[in-house]
């Protein structure tokens, strides 16, 4: 007799988070992106207008109208970090119950986290590597002496001590899950998430449907609060670069150029090494799977969210890229998680950059420590907009740089957020193909894809055969066989 619990994978096939693509179907068709840049580009000039670089309005008053400009960019960032944490817990664990069997699922789970902190220290390293060669902080050699004094007074942070590194380990297992949702630390969110689902997995398919049946509502629910969030996308931008740019003028902004090209030609290295891997292990063109994903990368652009734009890029991993649903519901919602390779090439730049700014020697030693707490920060983060300068501060801290030197980077981050989106969701369709080419599974992918979209447009009552099983084990496996063969004729 084999009643092995995981083989209840084989009939659990929830379906996928791509068929609510539909949600952001709009907002592609609409082109967002380029609303989005109007919007950026409009509200550079109302800030030009309302600050201080022409003084045609009082400070003050200025200052009153930029914030509530900013009010529905305010609106919006608070709305995508309200359904993020729903989402991602629901499509990890929903994503586990998608394997074909216990054998893929634990290729999937060692290949896919050990590929995605490779390649998150790579980019860390490139961050480095670019910004020790352009120097971005040599420009601002006239704030040098203000910023320091300004800072001058301020301790510089603790580094982290080797013997605090056993707590932390086991502070990754959230003791409390909900203190850990309330408090954003994603990290401690996935591992649960991935406890979860191993757990629900492990049950006979009629105990483990009403659970992937409400997690599957969740998705669609929060699916639907972010189709209403998309629609302040453009007004947002507007908002928030109308209030940076009241605040700070100009001229702030445009020295920080050299600054935001020594992020911008880091981000296009790492996504030529993308290509440059897509291509040797999957003798995929670059140019056709940047015209393939576009729409996706384009709407990720636009949203600063890599979590947000997960059914679309399932859908395209599936129908563009070919890779099997199995592996892309596993690892799209595991990436937009863990996969921060773009936030963590950008953590790299900023922290030379403010180094560079107050004049702070980084050895071998420090730049090691910035690879190691740039990729352990970018793993833990939230997938929402804006979280890269928010855990910037850690990184930061590690090397002793001021954590309040991020003020100095802020009037930028917009665009380089937007950006750096983008790569990461380049990193998780990468993966994708990867996946498909080294794990892959039973049967021919074409054949996988087309009875997932069969069993989804069928509804819940075909999709799950395994509601039909009964809620004690069978005498064998091949009697589960045969139940759900009779259920679903």
């Amino acid at each position: 007799m084999n009643n092995h619990p995981f083989r209840a994978l084989e009939y659990l096939h929830p379906r996928s988070l791509a068929r609510l693509s539909y949600h952001l179907a709009d907002m592609v068709q609409g082109r967002l992106w380029l609303k989005v840049l109007i919007g950026m580009a409009l509200g550079l000039g109302a800030g030009v207008v309302l600050g201080p670089s022409m003084g045609l309005v009082d400070p003050a008053l200025g200052v009153t109208i930029g914030n509530w400009l900013a009010f529905p960019g305010r609106l919006f960032l608070a709305t995508i970090q309200m359904i993020v944490i729903p989402l991602v817990v629901a499509s990890v664990i929903r994503g586990l119950a998608a394997s074909e069997n216990i054998e893929q699922l634990k290729k999937l789970g060692v290949r896919v986290t050990l590929f995605f902190a490779a390649t998150t220290a790579l980019a860390a390293i490139i961050g480095l590597g670019i910004a020790g060669l352009i120097n971005p902080g040599e420009s601002m050699s006239g704030l040098r002496l203000d910023a320091t004094a300004l800072l001058s007074d301020q301790a510089a942070p603790a580094r982290p001590s080797i013997l605090e590194l056993p707590d932390t380990l086991l502070g990754l297992l959230p003791g409390n899950p909900l203190d850990a949702m309330v408090e954003g630390q994603m990290l401690q969110i996935v591992i649960f998430s991935v406890i979860f689902g191993i757990a629900l997995v492990s049950m006979l398919p009629a105990q483990s449907k009403p659970m992937l049946d409400l997690l599957g509502s969740l998705q669609e629910v929060c699916m639907t609060v972010v189709r209403w969030a998309m629609r302040l996308a453009p007004l947002a931008v507007f908002g928030l670069m109308a209030q940076l740019t009241t605040k700070i003028g100009l001229g702030a902004l445009l020295g920080m150029a050299i600054y935001v090209v020594t992020v911008i030609a880091g981000l296009m290295v790492m996504l030529i090494v993308y290509l440059l891997i897509l291509r040797a292990f999957t003798r995929q063109r670059p140019l056709r799977f940047l015209r393939d994903s576009r729409d996706v990368l384009l709407l990720a652009f636009s949203t600063s969210s890599s979590a947000t734009v997960m059914p679309l890029s399932i859908k395209t991993a599936e129908s563009q890229l070919g890779v099997r649903p199995s592996i892309s519901q596993f690892v799209i919602p595991l990436g937009a998680t863990i996969n921060m390779n773009g936030t963590a090439l950008y953590q790299s730049v900023a922290t030379v950059f403010l180094a560079q700014v107050y004049g702070i020697d980084l050895g071998w030693g420090s730049m090691g420590l910035i690879v190691a707490m740039a990729v352990g920060a970018s793993i833990g983060s939230p997938a929402t907009p804006g979280v890269g300068i928010v855990i910037l501060s850690m990184v930061l801290s590690s090397v002793g740089i001021p954590p309040s030197g991020i003020a100095l980077i802020m009037g930028v981050d917009r665009i380089l957020d937007m950006s750096r989106t983008a790569i990461n969701v380049t990193g998780d369709l990468v993966t994708c193909a990867l996946m498909e080419r080294w794990v892959g599974g039973q049967g021919e992918a074409e054949d996988q894809i087309s009875m997932q979209q069969k069993l989804d447009a069928a509804g819940p009552s075909l999709s799950d055969p395994a509601a039909t099983l009964p809620a004690t084990e069978p005498a064998s496996v091949n009697d589960q066989k045969v139940s759900t063969e009779t259920a679903t004729q």
